[in-house]
């Protein structure tokens, strides 16, 4: 389906006036001329007026249906007994054939996203109707219109597991627009519920490739080597993948993705604790090593300067008392307090 622009039905006003201009010369003609004598007098022509004055106040109404209101960044896509005829674009005061009727599969639906989330009350008409028992019912008219505008689209969150089977909840905002009107309405059954569909296949697809953290022996990238790819530490690569993977899908819906962000990320509640526990555990370990690692430098340095500046000359056995008492103060968790022996050294 090839997309037509109509370029040349910017003569609404002129049509608007020119059928309020008939109208009123019509019923000019029906009163001023029925009372003078107007039509008699013409002749035959006369007879004529009456009934094309009559049928112009009863059917004229029909024009009106034909003026069509764009506003900037909207667009029409018009249908002729079942035909496409084209699509309106841009701003302006159209006029086209008035049994033209717009289509737009998508316009009641209402997704969580920019545009929508005002209960589907921002841009549509209502309009009031009275039941049987005579009590008012506002009966919601959505519009035909498309919007050409960027719309961010925040889909709910997922619980996907990713590759080592650990299930995490995630979510993602789309920027996206329709660049198709004729693609977006008539390739697809409805392009909005489509986008959000894709959204979620795209997601699972790419999050079941990645770790949450950094795991060995993970290839991430499909070329066969281990990498760091994480979903935690590589979430604007992740993001690009699942851009490109939704955009593969939804170009036969005349859809442009612009960008995916990654909005949530988080272990799902039934893991939460557990691997709470185990990055905690993986902190104490780094940070044990970290202090065994100075301790030990520490005491080799007070031994080399000991030995150097001859302070004293200790043998093995003291230089392993020396050694453990020194790890004992400098990897304890609490301050030590040390017996102090003010007697000989031995």
């Amino acid at each position: 389906m090839e997309e037509r622009i109509l370029s040349n039905k910017k003569n609404g006003m002129f049509m608007l006036l020119l059928t309020v201009a008939l109208y009123i010369a019509a019923i000019l003609l029906l009163i001023g001329g029925g009372s003078s004598g107007l039509f008699w007098r013409i002749g035959p022509l006369g007879y004529l007026l009456v009934p094309l004055s009559v049928l112009w106040l009863l059917l004229g109404w029909i024009l009106f249906l034909g003026l069509k209101v764009l506003k900037p960044q909207e667009a029409l896509v018009l249908t002729l007994f079942g035909k496409y005829v084209g699509t309106l674009k841009g701003e302006g005061f159209y006029f086209v054939n008035p049994f033209c009727s717009s289509v737009n599969p998508a316009a009641k639906t209402k997704l969580n996203q920019s545009g929508d989330v005002d209960s589907g009350k921002n841009g549509a008409l209502t309009a009031v109707l009275t039941n049987a028992a005579g009590q008012a019912q506002h009966v919601e008219l959505a519009s035909k219109k498309i919007s050409l505008k960027i719309m961010t689209l925040n889909n709910s969150r997922q619980k996907v597991n990713d590759c080592l089977g650990n299930p995490v909840e995630i979510g993602i905002a789309v920027m996206w627009r329709v660049t198709d009107t004729a693609k977006a309405v008539f390739n697809v059954d409805n392009y909005k519920e489509y986008l959000s569909l894709q959204c979620d296949s795209a997601l699972r697809n790419i999050v079941r490739i990645y770790p949450y953290d950094v795991s060995q022996n993970v290839d991430t990238t499909g070329d066969g080597v281990a990498d760091e790819g994480s979903l935690r530490g590589s979430s604007e690569v992740v993001a690009q993948r699942i851009r490109d993977e939704i955009q593969s899908k939804v170009t036969e819906a005349g859809l442009e993705i612009l960008e995916a962000r990654i909005t949530y990320l988080a272990y799902a509640p039934e893991i939460a604790a557990v691997m709470l526990q185990r990055q905690q555990a993986s902190a104490i370990i780094d940070a044990r090593k970290m202090i065994v690692d100075g301790a030990v430098g520490m005491v080799e340095m007070a031994l080399d300067r000991l030995r150097e500046n001859n302070v004293v000359d200790l043998d093995e056995e003291r230089k392993a008392a020396m050694v453990s008492n020194l790890l004992v103060v400098l990897c304890g968790n609490q301050n030590a307090q040390p017996v102090v022996n003010s007697g000989s050294l031995y």
